[in-house]
C-alpha cells in the first residue's frame, strides 16, 4: 500500500477508536490531537526503510531491505516502544498534555500493525518475521495502490469536519464534493494512461455516490447530528467490508486459476489470483509451470457465453482466453546469469519468474521477469525485469534494473 493511504488510514482509526481529534485545528494542541498524530506517525513509520535505500547504491534493498525489519511484528514492541518514548520528551518540551506512556505505546503498536496488514493485503510481499524468517507472505486482496480504498479512509474524515458547525456548511460541503469529483477524473487519467481505464458508468456512479455523501446529509442540518467519531467509525467499517469484499474476490479468482490448471492438466509449481486495477472485480490469474508461466485476465463484470467449455462447466468459471510467457532454453549464458548473486535474489524474490534470452548485435541479453507486475505501458518493460548484458565471449558487460 502507498505511504499516503497508510497515513490516511492510521489517523481515520486514532479518530474512529482512540477518540482522536482533528490533526489540523486553530486551538492548541491537546491529547485527542496528539493521538491522531501518533497513529499516523505510527502506521507511517514502517515506510521509513526508504530512506536506507535513497542513500545507497545497492540496487537489491527494494527486494531484501524494503518491507523487512520496520515491517516486522517481531520488532513492532521495539519500534512502538521507542516511538512513544520519543513522543513524551518531544511533548513534554513543547508542553503538551499527551497519553500515559503505556497508552501512547498501544497506540503506536496499532498504527504500525494497522501498516503491516494494510501492505500483507498486496501481491509484493512483506518480511513480517524477520529477522527470524525472511519469508515474503502476500494475501493478493489489494492492488498497491487502491483509489476506491484510499476514498473510503479519507472521505468519513472530510465529512466529520465539514458537519462540524452549522456556518457555511453548504459551501464546504459542495467544495469538498466538488473537489473529489475533480479528483475521481484525475484518477480515471492516470488509469486510462497505465492501461487500466475506468468505465464512463463507473465514473458517473463515482459522482452521485460522492454527491449523496458530501451533499445529502446538509439538507435540513442532518448531517450536524452525527458525532465525529461515528462519522470516522463508519468508514472504519466500510473499509473493512471492502477489505473483505476483496477476499472473497480473490477466493472466486482463485477457483477460476484453479479451474484452468485441471482443465489443462498443468504441473502447476506456482498459483496465484493477483489484484488488478482499477478495482477488485479485476484479478490476474497465474501458474508457474516447469516451461514458462500462463496467464489469464479475470474480469466479474464480464459474462461470456459458453464458448464450447465442457458439461457442468459454469460459462463464469474460466477466463475466455490465456497468453504463456515461455522460459529460453538453457544455454551457457542463462547458467552463467544463474550463477550471479544479484540474479539468485531476483530469483528469491519473483514468485512468477519467466527468463528470456535474446542477442543484439555481438552481445548476449538475458532478462529475468516477474509476471506478477503487469506492464504499465506496452512501450516499456514489465516492473522489477533485471537484465544481465554479456559480451561475445561471456564477459558480463552490464547487470541491473531495466528502466
Amino acid at each position: 500500500m502507498d505511504t499516503i493511504t497508510h497515513g490516511i488510514a492510521g489517523a481515520l482509526i486514532g479518530k474512529a477508536v482512540f477518540r482522536g481529534d482533528e490533526m489540523f485545528a486553530l486551538r492548541p494542541m491537546n491529547r485527542g490531537r496528539v493521538i491522531t498524530w501518533s497513529l499516523m506517525l505510527g502506521a507511517i513509520f514502517p515506510d521509513s526503510d526508504v530512506f536506507r535505500e535513497m542513500f545507497s547504491h545497492n540496487p537489491m534493498l527494494i527486494l531484501t531491505w524494503h518491507r523487512s525489519i520496520t515491517h516486522s511484528l517481531m520488532c513492532l514492541p521495539i519500534f512502538a516502544l521507542a516511538l512513544a518514548a520519543l513522543t513524551q520528551w518531544f511533548a513534554r518540551w513543547r508542553k503538551w498534555d499527551t497519553p500515559s506512556f503505556a497508552a501512547l505505546a498501544g497506540i503506536y503498536a496499532v498504527g504500525i500493525a494497522s501498516h503491516i496488514l494494510l501492505d500483507l493485503v498486496t501481491s509484493f510481499g512483506t518480511m513480517i518475521w524477520s529477522p527470524l524468517k525472511w519469508s515474503r507472505p502476500a494475501w493478493d486482496l489489494i492492488f498497491i495502490i487502491d483509489f476506491t480504498l484510499s476514498a473510503i479512509f479519507m472521505v468519513p474524515q472530510i465529512l466529520a469536519w465539514i458537519y462540524t458547525k452549522p456556518e457555511n456548511l453548504r459551501q464546504r460541503a459542495l467544495w469538498a464534493w466538488l473537489i473529489f469529483v475533480f479528483a475521481t477524473f484525475v484518477v480515471a487519467g492516470i488509469a486510462q494512461s497505465v492501461g487500466a481505464p475506468i468505465s464512463v458508468e463507473a465514473i458517473f456512479c463515482a459522482v452521485v455516490v460522492l454527491a449523496a455523501l458530501f451533499l445529502l446529509p446538509s439538507v435540513r442540518g442532518f448531517g450536524l447530528k452525527i458525532k465525529r467519531a461515528s462519522w470516522n467509525l463508519a468508514g472504519l467499517v466500510v473499509a473493512l467490508c471492502y477489505i473483505a469484499a476483496a477476499f472473497y474476490a480473490h477466493r472466486a479468482a482463485f477457483a477460476r486459476v484453479e479451474k484452468f490448471v485441471a482443465l489443462e492438466h498443468l504441473e502447476a509449481q506456482a498459483v496465484g489470483a493477483l489484484p488488478m486495477p482499477p478495482s477488485i472485480w479485476h484479478w490476474d490469474g497465474l501458474v508457474r509451470a516447469p516451461r514458462g508461466v500462463y496467464e489469464m485476465r479475470i474480469d466479474f463484470g464480464d459474462t461470456p457465453g459458453d464458448g464450447g467449455l465442457p458439461p457442468g462447466t459454469s460459462a463464469q468459471a474460466l477466463p475466455i482466453e490465456y497468453r504463456f510467457y515461455p522460459d529460453a532454453p538453457d544455454n551457457s549464458y542463462i547458467e552463467a546469469a544463474k550463477r550471479l548473486s544479484q540474479v539468485q535474489t531476483v530469483l528469491w524474490f519473483a514468485r512468477f519468474p519467466v527468463i528470456r534470452f535474446h542477442k543484439e548485435g555481438g552481445d548476449a541479453i538475458v532478462e529475468i521477469a516477474d509476471i506478477r507486475f503487469p506492464h504499465a505501458r506496452p512501450d516499456r518493460p514489465a516492473s522489477f525485469t533485471y537484465q544481465v548484458r554479456f559480451s561475445a565471449t561471456g564477459t558480463i558487460l552490464s547487470q541491473g534494473w531495466e528502466q
